[in-house]
């Protein structure tokens, strides 16, 4: 619609022109003072089309800018209500967990169910923002009555002045009667009325477009200066919002960081020890001979079938037989034999018998007081 009323007055500004073209070329017309000549009414015209073209275009903007935030604050809602399930999830996984390795994973994820909730809550803030301070501004403006009172008067214009350009037509006419000579005074009377009120028009038509152009102009500052309002306000809330959740979310990430290097920083707890199950009983004493023994190599390479080394016991063994040692964590132990069944036999503490090989480590370098304790 709007462009056909574009097209309509681009086509009555060609023929006003032609018609002005029409009475300058014939002097006789040259006492006419029509509407169509008047350069600065024309002037206003052009000004009050700008204005009502500039007032359309923003009222678009506006309408897109409420649409826009609209459909973001629907999905923004979608995403606060999936956010908010995943919150309480986590915190109930927190709060339920029976792991018996540890707490770590249900302290990580109470953390983050908390901090997830308030990211959720400051995001629901956003979008509260933009409904109130940015949508609803903006939606009033666009169906206000100061936008539609002034395109009515715009158009009020438009049709005052289609009026006044088909009078100044009809007093050309009457000019032309009167020329002619006839010397009837009923025609000298019809052209003395036509131009009293093509006058009247010309007059009522410069007040109204003044008025037109005012308020064109009053509701085009106001359209500039309430949407680019609103534009910073919604981007000042989102700078907000995307700051606070930093915040959040700096914490949250101290939190696990400092856990995580608390867990890393504690002792581990040792391996555990090797299975004796699958390993045959310890041989007696009296079956013990070189073929299933293995002898010891010295430090520089050869081998003495009765070299003995040093070795700590890394896990505890309680013996099940009179032939077996006992060993308790940290006892240092004379290695005497290594069988290639699994089994070791050596001294420690004054008792000698067999063990377990896997349950001790060599040692090179031991302190005289813990030799002392092997004896």
């Amino acid at each position: 619609m709007d462009a056909i009323r574009k097209q309509a007055t681009k086509l009555r500004e060609q023929v006003a022109r032609q018609q002005q073209a029409v009475l300058k070329q014939f002097g006789a017309y040259g006492g006419s003072d029509g509407i169509v000549a008047d350069e600065a009414e024309l002037h206003q015209h052009q000004k009050l089309e700008k204005l009502y073209i500039s007032t359309r275009t923003a009222k678009h903007f506006q309408r897109d800018i409420v649409r826009g935030v609209e459909g973001y604050i629907v999905t923004g809602s979608k995403q606060v209500e999936i956010g908010t399930k995943l919150s309480e999830d986590s915190r109930k996984y927190g709060a339920e967990n029976t792991c018996t390795s540890g707490s770590t994973l249900s302290k990580a994820a109470i953390s983050f169910g908390r901090a997830r909730a308030q990211m959720e809550k400051e995001r629901g803030n956003l979008l509260k923002a933009f409904g109130t301070q940015v949508a609803e501004p903006l939606r009033a403006m666009v169906m206000g009555a100061p936008l539609e009172d002034a395109r009515h008067l715009a158009q009020r214009y438009d049709r005052m002045r289609q009026e006044a350009e088909a009078q100044a037509i009809e007093v050309s006419k009457r000019q032309a009667k009167v020329r002619e000579g006839t010397g009837n005074p009923e025609i000298a009377m019809k052209l003395e009325a036509a131009e009293a009120k093509l006058q009247d028009l010309k007059s009522n038509t410069s007040i109204l477009g003044k008025e037109a152009a005012a308020a064109m102009a009053a509701v085009e500052a106001q359209q500039q200066r309430l949407t680019l309002q609103r534009l910073i306000s919604m981007v000042e809330s989102e700078r907000a919002y995307h700051q606070r959740v930093l915040q959040i979310l700096d914490q949250l990430e101290g939190e696990m960081t400092s856990e995580r290097q608390r867990i890393e920083a504690a002792p581990r707890p040792p391996p555990p020890p090797p299975s004796v199950d699958s390993m045959p009983p310890p041989p007696p004493y009296e079956e013990v001979d070189n073929s299933n023994v293995f002898t010891s190599p010295r430090h520089n390479g050869s081998i003495n079938g009765m070299e003995y080394f040093l070795g700590e016991a890394m896990y505890s063994y309680q013996a099940e037989s009179d032939v077996e040692l006992t060993l308790s964590i940290g006892d240092y132990v004379v290695v005497r034999k290594v069988a290639n069944n699994g089994w070791a036999e050596g001294e420690c503490k004054g008792r000698a018998g067999w063990f377990p090989f896997g349950y001790i480590e060599r040692r090179e370098r031991v302190l005289a007081s813990k030799v002392a304790e092997v004896f």
